[in-house]
C-alpha cells in the first residue's frame, strides 16, 4: 500500500477535462471536423475523460481498492489480500490534499482503519483502531485496556490455513546476504504458526481475533512507548501506558508481536485517514498464481 494512485489520476483526469472543456466552448474540433477526425488530444479528451472522471470519485469519495503487503493484521488479513475500504466512513475528504470537505463520521474501537503513514504520508498504513482522542491505553499482564477497563479477551483455538501461513515470509532477499527460497520462506511460516496464540477480542461492535507469539513480546522495542511510558523498558515490555491527544489516533495490528504499528511510531492524526476497511474482494498468492476468491467477506 505504498503507492497513491491518485498522484496519476487527478493531474491526468484534469488535463483532460480542460481540453474537453476548450473544444466544447473554442475549438470545436468535433462538431467541426467529425468524430474520429479532432487532433490527437482531443480524441484522447472525449474518449477517455469520462472514464476517468468516474474512477476519480468512486476512488476518493465512495471505494477504493488497496492490496496488503504484509502480514501485520494477520489473522484478519493476510499478505496477497484485496480489500475495498469505505472512502466516506470518516469524512469526504479532497484528492492529494486530503482537507476534509463533509464530516460524516469518526472512527470507533476496534474499526480497521486504513491512513497514511505519519513518518512518510505517500505511504498507507492499515491497522485496528486502538485508541480514540482522549483515550488512556494502556498494557499489563498480557491484558489489554482502554481507560482502565480491561478490553474483553478470552483465548482461542485457531487452526490457521496452512497455504496462507505458508506466505507469512516472502521469498526474495530479506538482508544483507540472506536469501529465502520459496521452500525456506514456507518453513519459516509454519515455524512461525507453531509459535502463535489466538485471542478473541471484542471492541464496541467488533469482534475479532488477534495474534502473539508466545516468548516475544514485541512492545520492549517499541521506541515510541519508551518515549511514553518509560517502565516499558524495566518490565521489559510488558507493561505500558499511554494517552491519546485530541484529535489522533492510537493503533495497532492484529499480529501483536509482528506489527510495526502506534507502539513504535505514535499517533495517528485525523488528517491522515484515508477510510474505513470493509471487505476482501480476492486474494492473490504471490508468484505466478492465479487470484482466489475463497476469503471473500466483510472484514471483523
Amino acid at each position: 500500500m505504498d503507492f497513491d494512485f491518485n498522484l496519476i489520476l487527478v493531474p491526468l483526469t484534469i488535463v483532460l477535462g480542460i481540453v474537453w472543456l476548450l473544444d466544447k466552448l473554442a475549438l470545436k474540433q468535433r462538431k467541426t471536423r467529425g468524430r474520429g477526425q479532432e487532433g490527437l488530444l482531443v480524441r484522447w479528451a472525449y474518449d477517455f475523460f469520462p472514464v476517468l472522471a468516474v474512477v476519480l470519485i468512486v476512488r476518493s469519495f465512495l471505494i477504493e481498492p488497496f492490496n496488503i503487503p504484509s502480514s501485520s493484521m494477520v489473522p484478519t488479513l493476510y499478505t496477497g489480500d484485496f480489500i475495498a475500504v469505505n472512502k466516506y466512513a470518516y469524512g469526504v475528504r479532497l484528492p492529494l490534499t486530503y482537507n476534509k470537505v463533509i464530516d460524516t463520521g469518526e472512527p470507533e474501537h476496534g474499526d480497521v482503519a486504513v491512513f497514511r503513514y505519519p513518518e512518510n504520508p505517500s505511504i498507507y498504513y492499515i491497522k485496528r483502531v486502538i485508541g480514540l482522542p482522549g483515550d488512556t491505553v494502556s498494557y499489563s499482564q498480557g491484558t489489554l485496556s482502554i481507560n482502565d477497563v480491561p478490553v474483553e479477551t478470552k483465548s482461542v483455538d485457531f487452526a490457521a490455513n496452512a497455504e496462507l501461513t505458508s506466505q507469512l515470509y516472502l521469498p526474495g532477499q530479506v538482508g544483507p546476504g540472506q536469501v529465502l527460497t520459496e521452500e525456506s520462506a514456507s518453513a519459516m511460516g509454519q515455524q512461525e504458526e507453531d509459535a502463535a496464540q489466538y485471542f478473541e477480542e471484542v471492541q464496541g461492535d467488533n469482534n475479532h481475533l488477534v495474534r502473539y507469539l508466545d516468548g516475544m513480546n514485541s512492545s520492549q522495542y517499541a521506541p515510541f512507548l519508551q518515549q511514553q511510558s518509560p517502565e516499558v523498558v524495566e518490565s521489559e515490555g510488558t507493561e505500558w501506558r499511554i494517552d491519546v491527544p485530541e484529535g489522533q489516533y492510537f493503533v495497532m495490528g492484529d499480529n501483536r508481536d509482528r506489527s510495526a504499528d502506534g507502539r513504535f511510531w505514535g499517533f495517528v492524526p485525523d488528517e491522515n485517514l484515508a477510510g474505513k476497511a470493509v471487505y476482501i474482494w480476492m486474494h492473490k498468492p504471490p508468484g505466478l498464481n492465479l487470484p482466489t476468491f475463497e476469503r471473500n467477506g466483510t472484514i471483523n
